[in-house]
């Protein structure tokens, strides 16, 4: 498909504020709610919590920033998969929607699953036998409410939007103002009783990245806007500051309200802060609001996740292609995708945990994002000539900076996680093999038909 015919499917009718509610939308999810665990668990101090959610709000406005120039030049449906197909070709496309498939979408499913199911056994005070058996029925139920139609997932995510914002609300609007014997200070920056304090910094700065997961695609509504060379820009730094600040403010909260060494390993963490600020009942109100917000990203994970083995599936990309592009007669849904996803999800719930799950998720996905800010550089040089309404200000300093940041996630996961690098970038590369048969296949029987 030409530019040209690109730009013309696309109605510019995006202004400036609903730009804005898209990338905050987009971003804000589950994660600010249970990585405080790990991230003070790695950084040892209080001061180190808050500054390291600083250092990947800034690398995240970068990763955006350098992002939304291809997505300006390039406002197709399918985002990174169509940036990644542009400036590398099909096969690491391909690798990308794979390893989405098999990788991003079901450990998010997962990781969410079991959070999910933690809560509610805190919440109710049932047994922690039934964490796996929560887990797996959540997942479950929510591919079944998906095989209803988009309309009933759509439904879901408009109201866990809502109940997202409520328990943030009234976390940081309470419990900033209520009294604390934690005394909690931005300096001097330490790690704590941490030896070192570069490697705690490292540590807590990979461990906040699942919290900004959905940047990557702040981008995809370039095509649709107004005026993107005035207003993208603005729309992702604007968006991406509040949602730092957001971060910030619920960690202060969070190390302010509970005593640090009952935080590291927590995931109850921002349930039992909850209840110190609002008392027994009120707390557990605000926990349900917690539930209610991880329960619509699961909803998310689902509802989008499908759709990518979906079109693999439609395009004739994937053994068993037939199988994976077929959808239900009423609701129109792709049911076997969502299954094998929905299989793949229970699967990791066994093997992983909330934490191990989604720094695979995080590994993988940054890989793609580095292939992206790399391919800004590929195209100015390859297409000087190619429609760009919006360019990136102080280039090359973004892209630089966001390189340096994702390529410090991947290189830090694997000193420090070989085994789960390993296994995220095996599950990536089994792709290449069943999309070289399948190629290979489907040329073949093209010539014997001829």
């Amino acid at each position: 498909m030409e530019e040209g015919e690109n730009q013309e499917n696309l109605k510019r009718t995006l202004g400036f504020f609903p730009a804005l509610s898209t990338v905050m939308g987009l971003v804000i999810g589950g994660g600010v709610f249970f990585k405080i665990s790990s991230v003070t668990q790695a950084t040892g101090s209080a001061s180190l919590t808050i500054w390291v959610w600083v250092l990947a709000g800034f690398v995240t406005i970068m990763a955006g920033l350098t992002v939304a120039e291809l997505a300006a030049a390039l406002p197709v449906a399918g985002g990174i998969f169509k940036y990644i197909e542009h400036i590398y070709g099909k096969i690491p496309a391909f690798l990308l929607a794979w390893a989405q498939s098999v990788v991003y979408y079901p450990a998010a499913i997962s990781a969410l699953s079991i959070v999910f199911a933690t809560q509610v056994i805190n919440l109710w005070g049932l047994s922690a036998s039934l964490q796996i058996p929560i887990a797996i029925a959540v997942a479950v139920f929510i591919f079944a409410c998906n095989l209803l139609g988009a309309k009933v997932g759509g439904g879901i995510q408009s109201v866990a939007f809502i109940a997202k914002l409520i328990p943030i609300v009234l976390i940081i609007g309470v419990g900033l103002f209520t009294p604390s014997t934690n005394n909690v200070s931005l300096f001097p920056v330490t790690a704590g009783s941490h030896p070192s304090f570069w490697t705690s910094l490292g540590g807590g700065y990979v461990a906040t990245m699942f919290a900004f997961d959905g940047w990557m695609n702040v981008g995809n509504m370039a095509g649709e806007m107004k005026h993107p060379e005035k207003d993208l820009a603005k729309s992702i730094i604007i968006g991406l500051l509040g949602i730092t600040l957001i971060y910030v403010l619920i960690s202060f909260v969070f190390v302010k309200e509970l005593p640090f060494g009952s935080i590291p390993g927590n995931q109850n963490a921002a349930s039992e802060a909850a209840i110190k600020i609002f008392g027994g009942f009120g707390g557990k109100l605000v926990t349900i609001g917690i539930l209610v917000s991880v329960f619509g990203s699961i909803n998310g994970y689902s509802m989008t996740g499908m759709r990518v083995s979906y079109a693999l599936g439609e395009d004739d990309n994937i053994v068993f292609a037939k199988f994976f592009g077929k959808l239900t007669k009423k609701s129109r849904v792709p049911m076997n995708a969502g299954i094998v996803q929905t299989v793949i999800a229970i699967i990791m719930v066994f093997l992983g945990s909330f934490d191990y799950l989604t720094d695979m998720l995080v590994f993988v996905m940054w890989i793609f994002s580095i292939m992206m800010f790399v391919g800004v550089f590929i195209l100015r040089k390859r297409e000087p000539d190619l429609k760009r309404p919006y360019k990136i200000n102080f280039y090359p300093i973004p892209p630089i900076l966001a390189i340096i940041g994702g390529g410090y996630i991947v290189v830090y996961t694997i000193i420090t996680q070989p085994t789960l690098a390993l296994l995220g970038i095996l599950l990536t590369l089994v792709g290449l093999p069943l999309h070289l048969i399948h190629d290979h296949n489907k040329k073949k029987l093209k010539k014997e038909t001829e």
